[in-house]
């Protein structure tokens, strides 16, 4: 009985080695997703089943309906198309798929965000794990992304320490399994700082290249040479806006091409956003997945 289990225990832990061999060597597709009002679902949107999918859903916000900010209790502001129910699903189509819950974004309707000092750090902390615990609970959520976009005047004091530690405690527990963040020109150096205290705890840098709005591979790569000099260059992914600012169409993949032709490891593609694409067959997604499991080096 003794050599049959271990047979078994054998047998399984080669089968895990096995599924591992055939993902695409830690290869990550991001996506944002429920920003717009766009009636969107996870169901016509390509997941490559050797790559890790990972869905951001956008936002979850610590404010009300009006935009009163809620010191830390976050609700969720995504479409209403992407319930719990749908994400379970989702999940359990795609084995390799995640769920993220991306925190604020630029603004909520007419209401532009900020990013603001709580009067007790750590009280903010505090709501910030309970809410967001319950919404990781409610909605199967696997991580969170940060995506704060505005800093007024001394106004982020606050917030490597806040954010960092939400991390922190959110992973420690057992909450979350992954953390990004969503940094881009205007908002880097609050996120450097982040980063430079934090670093150990966030898994990838969703930095929003088209922000810097380039419109040449060349351009593409000298802008990612310089944030890699800002953030781990191995956790820096290139990022696309579905027409939208900076780099358009196929150029996008002329630019990864020439990132790894001078060195960088496309270790994965961060797209804004699934509704967007929603109204051409999400041609970037599967481009972008393609690409990814052809520079993978097995």
């Amino acid at each position: 009985m003794t050599r049959f289990i271990n047979f078994l225990l054998f047998l399984v832990f080669h089968a895990s080695l096995l599924s591992q061999r055939f993902t695409a060597d830690g290869k990550v597709m991001m996506e944002y997703i429920g920003a717009t009002g766009i009636r969107v679902t996870f169901d016509s949107v390509p997941v490559e089943d050797k790559i890790d999918f990972h869905f951001i859903l956008s936002f979850a916000i610590d404010a009300n309906s009006s935009g009163n900010a809620q010191n830390g209790i976050f609700s969720p502001y995504w479409s209403h198309t992407l319930t719990p129910q749908s994400v379970l699903a989702m999940k359990k189509n795609h084995s390799n798929a995640k769920a993220l819950a991306s925190l604020s974004g630029w603004s909520l309707r007419d209401k532009i965000l900020s990013w603001y000092n709580p009067q007790d750090p750590n009280i903010w902390i505090s709501n910030a794990f309970t809410s967001l615990k319950s919404l990781a609970h409610e909605f199967h959520l696997d991580g969170i992304d940060i995506d704060y976009e505005r800093f007024p005047k001394n106004s982020n004091a606050t917030f490597a320490y806040c954010i960092g530690e939400l991390i922190s405690l959110l992973k420690n527990q057992s909450v979350i399994s992954v953390a990004t963040i969503a940094p881009f020109h205007a908002t880097v150096l609050p996120y450097i700082e982040l980063f430079n205290g934090y670093g150990d705890v966030i898994d990838y840098v969703n930095y929003q290249f088209y922000t810097d709005k380039v419109r040449t591979p060349e351009a593409y790569l000298r802008a990612f040479k310089l944030r890699t000099m800002q953030f781990n260059k191995d956790k820096l992914l290139p990022s696309y806006e579905v027409n939208g600012r900076g780099i358009q169409g196929d150029a996008f993949f002329d630019a990864l091409a020439l990132l790894e032709n001078n060195g960088f490891d496309v270790n994965g593609v961060m797209i804004f956003s699934a509704d967007a694409s929603s109204s051409n067959d999400y041609y970037y997604e599967r481009k972008s997945q393609a690409f990814l499991l052809n520079s993978t080096k097995v």
